[in-house]
């Protein structure tokens, strides 16, 4: 039995209906590193439904579980250090085919990962000519009439805060906004925004995609606020934002205020309702199982 039109039927119902059943629950935002995990399950899950249907649709007679082993071993995965996969087993045009969708959502990854490191980096150096090291801070501190603070991720990390923050803010309002930063930095949220710009670049008419990016860029706030809020209270940050919040961060950067800001006050400043254990369990149960549905869909037990 041929799989794909089940497996592209799948990829349909992940891309476009999941989404907008993911959007109506108000969970993600009570449990944000949960939600983000939810949307990159689906991509996940999105991604491999594409790739196995276009290896059955390349070698529509072949059988799946051969055409995985060759896909595995051309990707040096496999039991064994085969070169090249065995020709009786899996086609060449059952391996291109799903190779080219991995291959271009790997490479839309890292170019999306090296153009925002190369802006991070000429920022980095434009600081470095006009920025003042605060070593009580552990920031660097910029001359700017508007309260604003970043962080520039990656392997040369930055905290940075304009002086009129540090002018405006009280010491606890400072402290829990350089926390947010360094949030930021620890969590290396700019591996998921890459990732997620990525899935965008290769799939740009998909609701799935649109919807990750517009959503991980809230959630990664979210979880960077929840840190923060272990060890500073809820009205220092909520505050702090509230000065900020017209503050700009450059490209490549994360910031503490931006348009995200009035949406995150409320949350921080709102009543906090727990999210019942059991439906903790059940999203974090489906964010496990949904990456491995198109597998079960292609190859049922028993096949």
């Amino acid at each position: 039995m041929n799989a794909a039109p089940v497996l592209l039927g799948y990829a349909a119902v992940v891309g476009v209906a999941a989404p907008r059943l993911v959007i109506r629950g108000a969970w993600r935002h009570r449990v944000p590193a949960l939600g983000a995990a939810v949307w990159f399950a689906l991509l996940a899950s999105f991604t491999l439904a594409t790739v196995l249907a276009a290896s059955q649709l390349a070698a529509p007679t072949g059988h799946l579980h051969a055409g995985l082993l060759g896909l595995l071993h051309a990707c040096g995965l496999g039991a064994g250090t085969p070169a090249v996969p065995d020709p009786t087993t899996a086609g060449g045009p059952a391996l291109a085919m799903p190779l080219s969708v991995v291959t271009a959502v790997v490479g839309a990854f890292l170019f999306h990962l090296a153009r925002a490191g190369l802006a991070r980096a000429r920022h980095r150096d434009r600081l470095d000519k006009v920025g003042v090291r605060s070593d009580r801070l552990r920031a660097t501190v910029l001359a700017h009439g508007t309260p604003a603070a970043y962080c520039l991720p990656g392997l040369r990390s930055r905290i940075v805060v304009s002086d009129a923050a540090v002018r405006l803010l009280t010491e606890e309002q400072l402290d829990a906004v350089l926390a947010h930063e360094r949030a930021h930095v620890v969590g290396r949220h700019h591996l998921v925004v890459a990732a997620a710009e990525a899935f965008a670049t290769v799939f740009p008419w998909l609701p799935l995609a649109r919807r990750t990016r517009e959503e991980t860029a809230v959630l990664l706030e979210m979880i960077a606020d929840d840190r923060t809020l272990r060890s500073h209270s809820h009205e220092a940050l909520a505050t702090a934002m509230y000065a900020m919040a017209a503050g700009r961060t450059p490209k490549g950067a994360f910031g503490a205020g931006g348009a995200t800001a009035l949406l995150r006050i409320r949350r921080i400043l709102g009543p906090r309702r727990a999210t019942h254990p059991a439906l903790r369990g059940s999203v974090a149960a489906v964010a496990l199982a949904v990456p491995l549905l198109p597998l079960l869909v292609a190859c049922p037990p028993g096949v």
